[in-house]
């Protein structure tokens, strides 16, 4: 084996050495601090110009389809909290959108829980602006209040949905 050889593979065994402890620093790292949970504030619409304002006690003019404020009812729901688990305090603002849960990357709320399933459960707005909760076949199962979910059901605010040891409430 000539001298050349013999250098390129031992730089070749160090450049893969040194990969491999890279990515071991890496998954240590994700591990220690898990994934990054931003809350997404909702825009707010921007002023009416003075000439358009309307005189107090008159309502504004509906919207389009009818519906006013975006879609939202009066008292409906506005975020989602994290109440016990690794992830206690975190709020996700509700904006009529499908909300995954689970221990995949690409779930809306990554749960860190020896319990969860990659996909476990999923939260979304019916028609009605009402919110449901649905188990996506998971291992352990999904929890609401003390009842474990075999079908998908509505959500009321306050009451505890259950995911491990993650419980998860809609508040207002």
């Amino acid at each position: 084996m000539s001298e050349l050889t013999l250098t390129v593979m031992r730089l070749g065994f160090l450049a893969v050495l040194w990969l491999f402890v890279i990515v071991a620093v890496q998954v240590i790292r994700s591990d220690l601090f898990g994934t990054r949970v931003t809350q997404r504030v909702a825009r707010r619409p921007a002023p009416a110009p003075a000439g358009n304002r309307q005189p107090p006690g008159q309502r504004p003019p509906a919207a389009a389809g009818g519906r006013r404020d975006s879609g939202r009812r009066r008292g409906a729901p506005t975020q989602l909290v994290i109440v016990q688990g690794s992830l206690a305090g975190t709020t996700v603002a509700l904006q009529g959108q499908t909300i995954t849960l689970g221990r995949a990357h690409d779930s809306t709320i990554v749960l860190d829980d020896d319990y969860a399933s990659s996909r476990h459960a999923r939260i979304y707005p019916d028609r009605d602006g009402q919110w449901i909760v649905e188990d996506l076949n998971s291992t352990n199962g999904t929890y609401l209040d003390k009842t474990r979910l075999t079908a998908p059901m509505p959500l009321q605010p306050g009451v505890p949905v259950r995911i491990g040891r993650t419980v998860i409430e809609l508040r207002k």
